[in-house]
């Protein structure tokens, strides 16, 4: 099983990844995990990354890209592997496309710009133990409060509507045309063509999984 996870943030695609990597015995690779083992293993493209990023420029796609075919030929992907944030633009779908890298499925999981305003607008965190609750869906015994300690409860800027808005335009803008640029491909016929699937990332999380499951079956 080889595929690739889209979906904006906040959709629920990192809980997902994990119920699909275990179902297929299959390791989640993310491009930000990718970029620091390579640096902290000190790999010629992993220092070549670190001092594109020591610059605080942004690592360019064909390095990405070769980051991507080393982490591939590692043996836990033998099974396959699910891309988590990547491709994000165009230019890294051509790009992964030209370098052959083989995929099965290419999914989306979908969820109303509305619905991951309410989702993430309405995170609190408790800092120093990691707790999380959210105002509608998983409140604290008192509003604002730790539920063990008592402590005051904060909202991460990530997380202020804002932000939530902007990083939704980011994906519209750069992600959402990998929507088309796969499903454009899979209507080809051509035989490497990924299948698209598009699922409702709305529902309880075991109904989404299911939906997921079925997607790739």
């Amino acid at each position: 099983m080889r595929l690739i996870l889209l979906g904006p943030p906040g959709a629920g695609k990192g809980t997902q990844a994990k119920f699909i990597t275990e179902k297929y015995g299959i390791p989640q690779i993310s491009t930000g995990d990718m970029l620091r083992a390579a640096i902290k293993e000190g790999t010629p493209l992993g220092l070549a990354a670190k001092q594109v990023m020591d610059a605080g420029q942004l690592v360019s796609d064909d390095l990405i890209i070769g980051l991507v075919k080393e982490r591939l030929a590692q043996p836990d992907c033998a099974k396959g592997y699910l891309f988590d944030g990547f491709p994000r633009t165009i230019p890294q779908a051509e790009a992964l496309k030209s370098s052959g890298v083989a995929l099965d499925f290419v999914l989306q999981i979908d969820v109303p710009d509305s619905e991951i305003v309410t989702r993430m607008s309405g995170r609190r965190a408790h800092l120093a133990s990691g707790r999380t609750y959210h105002v509608v869906f998983n409140p604290p015994k008192v509003e604002g409060k730790d539920d063990v300690t008592g402590e005051p409860l904060v909202q991460r800027d990530d997380d202020r509507e804002e932000t939530v808005k902007k990083r939704l335009e980011v994906y519209h803008s750069q992600t959402a045309p990998l929507v088309k640029y796969y499903s454009d491909w899979a209507a080809t016929g051509d035989a490497k063509a990924p299948k698209y699937r598009m699922i409702s990332g709305q529902g309880s999380v075991d109904a989404i999984t299911t939906r997921a499951l079925e997607a790739l079956a």
